[in-house]
């Protein structure tokens, strides 16, 4: 079911998809497939063409609001940790991987230069850039957040975070994607719904193209390779150091070895900071196994199928399991040594959404067993957790839809 209507309206559709990464590529696909309007702009902090990708053709909010700043537009943010995310940090991953390398080892260490940096290549004064300022739209019909997440928003400085809370107050409707950044805003006394991630609906609303999607190109030639069936894995480039790399290795070598099922090695998102093919090529080097491989594709709707027709997922990426979750399979998300007493966007929405005694979290050393535990959960269970997502994901998106403003 989707909600049709029509409008004079124009719907601005804000996030950050203007950059390769799984989640944010999805987010307006699934938005604008719920809303079914022939008006839709999308927008990021930039201008990008990720269509080769499967993303969309994004405008530069800024000069979206240059051009409709002066009439009402109805804005949806359409989710994603973007609470949290600064505008040094955004600015970076909007860069090519050469010229962030560049500008990481130029200013990482004087914060004002990289503020002021930031700045000029956002064209925007936001701390927090990737939630609207709301001068550059001051006739917009109605402002929402669908499903965001903040979940370390209490460790930003007090000037982001006031910056934040003062933009979701004076918003029409903000929804949030797991308990603990609820109860952040909440006792920042922002009122706020908590609905599931908006991926959740990727099974529902595209499984029949992501089922056709496995039957050509990589994700065929994947299948192929391992009739058995395998494990499809992710991680952020932060897990390449040898220590941590050999560990993984040894880990998958372990399971993939037990269990029969082969490898594929994905990468979740290409932007900096992100997922690096050499750290694949390093972990791949060090096994034993027979059957691995490196999925090279980066398009949005070949991940969506090479995780889809995997046996279990096992990874650094939200994503990676709320798509998982989304085809009922089993799931692990990892967490890095340095991460473990740092609440994560992982647990927490593992925490929110996911069934009692369900796998969540693992560290490098516990990949193993961690994916016989995921294993060895009921599918019947899966396939509730599935489809209780879905029904409270359309409860939770119905009020934008009813409160979009259509003349």
């Amino acid at each position: 079911m989707t909600h049709e209507a029509s409008t004079g309206i124009p719907t601005v559709l804000f996030g950050a998809f203007d950059r390769h990464n799984f989640g944010d590529l999805l987010f307006p696909h699934i938005v604008a497939a719920l809303l079914a309007r022939k008006d839709l702009l999308f927008a990021g902090l930039a201008a990008r063409d990720l269509r080769s990708h499967g993303g969309h053709r994004v405008s530069a909010l800024a000069q979206l609001a240059a051009h409709w700043g002066e009439r009402p537009v109805n804005i949806i943010h359409v989710g994603g940790e973007l609470l949290s995310c600064d505008a040094w940090e955004a600015a970076v991953m909007l860069l090519a991987p050469d010229q962030a390398h560049e500008t990481v080892a130029r200013l990482g260490g004087r914060t004002q230069e990289r503020l002021a940096w930031a700045r000029s290549q956002l064209g925007s004064a936001a701390l927090a850039p990737y939630t609207l300022p709301p001068e550059w739209f001051p006739h917009a019909a109605r402002v929402f957040y669908n499903a965001v997440g903040g979940v370390d928003l209490n460790q930003c400085e007090p000037a982001m975070r006031a910056e934040v809370v003062a933009k979701l107050k004076a918003a029409d409707d903000v929804s949030v994607r797991d308990q603990q950044t609820k109860a952040l805003l909440d006792a920042s006394g922002v009122t706020t719904r908590l609905i599931p991630d908006p991926a959740v609906m990727v099974a529902e609303l595209f499984g029949t193209k992501i089922r056709q999607r496995a039957r050509q190109g990589e994700v065929a030639q994947i299948l192929r390779a391992f009739p058995q069936g395998y494990i499809a894995v992710q991680f952020s480039a932060d897990f390449g150091d040898d220590q941590t790399l050999t560990e993984i290795a040894a880990q998958l070598d372990r399971i993939a070895i037990s269990s029969g099922f082969g490898v594929a090695f994905f990468r979740a998102g290409a932007a900096p900071w992100h997922d690096d093919l050499l750290c694949y090529q390093r972990a791949a080097a060090r096994m034993h196994a027979p059957a691995v491989k490196i999925f090279r594709s980066l398009n949005l709707w070949d991940i969506c199928a090479l995780i889809a027709c995997s046996r279990v997922y096992v990874g650094s990426s939200l994503h990676g399991r709320i798509v998982a979750m989304a085809f009922a399979l089993p799931r692990i998300n990892l967490h890095h040594r340095a991460q473990a007493t740092r609440p994560t966007k992982q647990t927490a929405f593992a925490a929110t959404w996911e069934q009692a005694g369900i796998p969540a979290t693992v560290e490098v050393d516990e990949i193993a067993d961690g994916i016989r535990d995921a294993l060895a959960i009921d599918s019947a269970r899966l396939q509730h957790t599935a489809s209780e997502l879905v029904s409270r994901y359309r409860q939770g998106f119905n009020p934008i839809c009813a409160g979009l403003k259509p003349d």
